[in-house]
Formats: structure tokens, C-alpha cells, sequence
């Protein structure tokens, strides 16, 4: 029985020879073209990778695969970064684009991420209609068309061209900031480094060469992992750390004391920064999964928040049509008003090296200010791996309605995705499966440490129990 390929939160993604094989790309990448061949007109598609294993072939496979349904390739030649290539269907105006990737995945991992023509994840109305072309498909076969060179398409000049439109690089320049680049080994190789670098900012990097293996762990810019980062800070005295995950859609940054700064933070500091700097106040969104920070940022502000489910294809929607100045996921993806409806991790690290130039504050010190503002926040997110059988079992439990936690009163449920249970003080707990991998996560929030640290143990119990 062929495998069943299903669309998530970000794309198909599974372990290469297991389900992710050629014969399951090749019906992948036929369904897709077979959803765009129905849409009107004459129809190009960008077929591009980040830098995994095997990579060149599976995008060669897609382009032969491509036109042989009638639909030209439009190849992307080198690794090239997720929001490079979002923003390259918007400006040259393609049907969309094939991106083999797995993103923050382990290596083993690889999998397709298709864009609408407006540069967005494909949302799940385009995502059933792709699976029920693939389900309506036999075998497929290669592709007959013979080894061709199709046309290359260099995406990084015009896109690193509109990073330089989107932030103050004077500004960075001007405050002198040292900053070290870590790409994971990934497609953002050579870019956040050159712009910096091409407007006077002292930046260095590590990891910044191809390794398909990503020094042997998933090329996930978080705290765990970030060591090699912050050595490169103590050793250059280096102001701020500015990392990207395997396809550079995510980020991670590092203060200039080597702490982590989460996701969580930096989204509501950002948020904060554009409407001080911007006067951007035409809304803001964040999924349900996010710190409530941004949630009490609105109010204080007086702009519509928009809490949308995990999924960044939601938070784009809202970019597309200029609701929001800013949208972000405690998963450690943003966006701004004016740019792709997409997760840009270069982008955001560009944007906390301007507002550390232009504030002149290190991030703990502009979050203790913010703190001030609308009150502490502490969020956690914990990820179970879980048996089959456990996973099924918990699935059941989602669907139930608890009206209490670890002897704390349920004040309201919330199902935007998931499960989430409000207490009556504001803390929450937010229970999901995830889209992408066989994990449970478990977010909490409470508004100090202790408390945070005892609805956390709580929401793992009510996972394991």
C-alpha cells in the first residue's frame, strides 16, 4: 500500500529511504503539480533545497517531474533560506515553489514545503486538495524527459537587496555592535554575515559550511545547542549572537552575557520596538501557543491582537493583507508588515541587532524594562515523545473538558488547537500534538518563576499520568 503523504503544520517531512524515498517524492511532487496545472493560466514553479543530503537530486527529480506535466522549473542552484525563496515567488511572480526541506528536523530528515504564489505556506484548503491528487495517483514513474539543464535562478541578491529596505544597518553600524553568525550548517549560509558585513558591522560566524549530518544533531537554533555560538561571543567580546535553523525560517539569539533569549521575548520585545520606532499599530498576531506578554502589549497599546492556531500559513494570511504589523510563534518564527508571509530567521536577527543598536540596551535589560510595562511572564514548552499507544491514548484525553489541574480551578477552555485550559490567576496550560513530529508538546505560562515551575510539573504529570 503506498504511504500516505500528509501535509502538516509546515509541510510533508519523514525519515529519507524509510517514507521519504524517491517513489514517494515523485508522487508528491506530481500531485502538486497536478493542483497547480488546474489553476488558471500558464503556470512556472521554483523548485529549491536547503543544504541536506541529497538534496541536488531530489530537486532535478521535481524539475523533470514538473515539466513533464507542462509546468516550467524555475531551479534555485545553491541551498537558499525559506524566506529567500518565498520572496522570490512574490517578485518574479511564479505559481508558487517546491522546497525540499525539513527544516529544524535531525538530519535524517528531509521533506517538501510547497508555496502558494503569494509566498505563503500553502494553507490547509490547497493542502487537502494536493493530498487527494496524490491519493488518486498509482505508482508513478521517473520522470521521461531527458537529463536537461532547466534555467537557474540565484535568489539571494534581490532578497538580501529587501532585508537592507527592512532594517537600519546604519544604525547597527553606527552603535558599532560586534555580532556573531550561526547558520547550523544550513541554508543561511553567507547571508545574514554579507549584509552585515557589506554595511560596515563587524560579524563573524561558525558552522558556516556544508555538513548534511549538522555536527550530528537537528539544526535547531536553541539554547542547548547554541554553545559553539557563545564561545565565538566570549572570545570576540561580541555584543549579540544571531542564529538560524536549517532552512534559516527560524531563530535564536543570544544576549551579550551569553544568556538564550526564548522566542517568547524577543517577539513581544520586537512588537514593542515597532510601534515605538515604526508607529506600526494596525494589529498584531501570535498562536495560541505564544506568550500571553503580547496578549497585555496589545492591550496596553490599544491594537488588535489576532491569536490564531500553531501554523505559521495563519499568521501569514494576516501579513498578506496588512493586518498586522508583526506575527510570531514561540517556535521561533516572525514576520513584519511589508515582507514575505513567512518565518524569516535572518530577518529577525537583523531586526534585535537594530533594536539593541538603536536602544542601546542589552535584550535582559529591554525586558526587565518591558516587564515593568505590562507585568512578568513565564512561558515553558516541554515536547514528549510518547509511544504509538500513549500518543493514541492522549489524543483521547485532548477531547475531554478537565475543570481543574493539580488542584487548580479551570477557568475557561479554549480549542483554537488543541487543548488549552486558563486558570483563574491568567495562567495557562496549552496541550498539542505536534504537526511535524511524533511529540506531544505541553506549553505553560504563569507570572512568576515559582509558579511557573509548579504548573509545569503539573502539565507533565497530566501528560504521563
Amino acid at each position: 500500500m503506498p504511504t500516505q503523504i500528509h501535509f502538516g503544520t509546515s509541510g510533508w517531512r519523514a525519515i529519507v529511504a524509510d517514507e521519504f524515498t524517491l517513489e514517494n517524492i515523485r508522487r508528491a511532487v506530481t500531485g502538486i503539480a497536478r493542483y497547480v496545472a488546474k489553476q488558471p493560466g500558464q503556470h512556472r514553479i521554483l523548485v529549491g533545497r536547503d543544504p541536506r543530503f541529497l538534496g541536488e537530486m531530489f530537486v532535478e527529480e521535481a524539475a523533470r517531474l514538473l515539466a513533464e506535466q507542462g509546468i516550467t522549473p524555475e531551479v534555485i542552484g545553491e541551498a537558499a533560506p525559506t524566506p529567500a525563496i518565498s520572496y522570490a515567488v512574490r517578485l518574479r511572480k511564479t505559481s508558487g515553489a517546491i522546497n525540499f526541506t525539513a527544516s529544524h528536523n535531525p538530519p535524517e530528515y528531509n521533506g517538501i514545503k510547497f508555496s502558494t504564489p503569494d509566498g505563503a505556506p500553502a494553507l490547509p484548503e490547497v493542502t487537502k486538495q494536493i493530498e487527494a491528487e496524490i491519493a488518486a495517483l498509482g505508482d508513478v514513474k521517473p520522470a521521461a524527459i531527458p537529463k536537461e539543464k532547466f534555467d537557474t535562478v540565484d535568489v539571494k541578491p534581490e532578497y538580501l537587496k529587501r532585508l537592507a529596505e527592512l532594517i537600519d544597518l546604519k544604525a547597527i553600524a553606527k552603535a558599532q555592535l560586534r555580532i556573531v553568525v550561526d547558520p547550523f550548517w544550513g541554508a543561511g549560509r553567507g547571508y545574514a554575515q554579507q549584509i552585515l558585513t557589506e554595511h560596515g558591522v563587524s560579524a563573524v560566524s561558525v558552522h558556516d559550511y556544508r555538513d548534511v549530518l549538522f555536527g550530528g544533531h537537528a539544526p535547531e537554533p536553541d539554547d542547548p545547542l547554541l554553545g559553539d555560538c557563545k564561545a565565538k561571543m566570549r572570545e570576540t567580546n561580541a555584543h549579540l549572537g544571531i542564529a538560524s535553523d536549517g532552512d534559516a525560517d527560524r531563530f535564536g539569539i543570544v544576549d551579550r552575557d551569553g544568556t538564550f533569549i526564548q522566542p517568547n521575548y524577543i517577539i513581544a520585545l520586537l512588537f514593542d520596538y515597532l510601534v515605538e520606532t515604526r508607529g506600526w499599530r494596525n494589529g498584531v498576531a501570535k498562536s495560541v501557543a505564544t506568550t500571553n506578554c503580547i496578549n497585555a502589549l496589545a492591550d496596553y497599546y490599544k491594537i488588535q491582537l489576532y491569536e490564531t492556531p500553531v501554523g505559521f500559513k495563519y499568521i501569514g494570511e494576516l501579513i498578506d493583507q496588512d493586518k498586522i504589523a508583526i506575527g510570531g510563534e514561540e517556535s521561533a518564527g516572525l514576520t513584519i508588515r511589508g515582507h514575505v508571509p513567512e518565518k524569516d530567521g535572518i530577518l529577525a536577527g537583523l531586526l534585535v541587532a537594530e533594536m539593541v543598536a538603536v536602544r542601546g540596551k542589552t535584550l535582559g535589560e529591554q525586558l526587565q524594562a518591558l516587564f515593568g510595562k505590562v507585568g512578568s511572564y513565564y512561558p515553558v514548552r516541554e515536547n514528549f515523545h510518547l509511544t504509538q499507544q500513549a500518543k493514541d491514548n492522549f489524543t483521547k484525553k485532548l477531547k475531554t473538558e478537565p475543570r481543574e489541574l493539580a488542584g487548580r480551578k479551570v477557568s475557561s477552555i479554549v480549542r483554537t488547537d488543541g487543548l488549552k485550559l486558563i486558570f483563574d490567576d491568567g495562567a495557562w496550560v496549552c496541550y498539542r500534538l505536534s504537526g511535524t513530529e511524533p511529540v506531544v508538546r505541553a506549553y505553560t505560562e504563569a507570572r512568576s518563576k515559582e509558579d511557573s515551575a509548579k504548573l509545569t510539573e503539573a502539565a507533565k504529570q497530566w501528560v504521563l499520568e
